[in-house]
């Protein structure tokens, strides 16, 4: 198995892991449906920027205006897992999907599994 080939599996294993949460999920679907970057002040309240903001993901996902620690938790999960970006401008923290994450996603889902014996039954 080369490496390239090892590495993605990692990658995705640690992508699916993280998507695995619903809570997760949600959030990955609010921002891959936004197609903006978001952004949050140091206090936790929204300040408009072109897309959503972080508070708005909050308010999306549980209902409050302002971020709380279960979805910074779930935040950081989904960076670590490479499926999204987080950049702090200022008071900010500007979050987006991973372009890269959604192309070896869909590379994955359109490659037939090779599992080292063509007959599988």
């Amino acid at each position: 198995m080369s490496i390239t080939l090892q590495m993605n599996q990692l990658d995705i294993t640690a992508m699916f892991k993280a998507l695995g949460d619903p809570t997760r999920l949600r959030i990955f679907e609010f921002l891959r449906a936004c197609g903006a970057p978001v952004a949050v002040e140091e206090s936790g309240d929204v300040r408009p920027l072109v897309g959503p903001t972080v508070g708005d993901i909050c308010c999306h996902v549980t209902g409050n205006e302002r971020v709380t620690s279960s979805i910074s938790f779930h935040l950081k999960e989904l960076r670590l897992a490479g499926l999204i970006t987080m950049e702090r401008r200022g008071k900010n923290m500007i979050c987006s999907v991973n372009p890269e994450a959604i192309v070896l996603l869909a590379q994955y889902f359109g490659t037939t599994p090779s599992v080292g014996n063509s007959d599988c039954c």
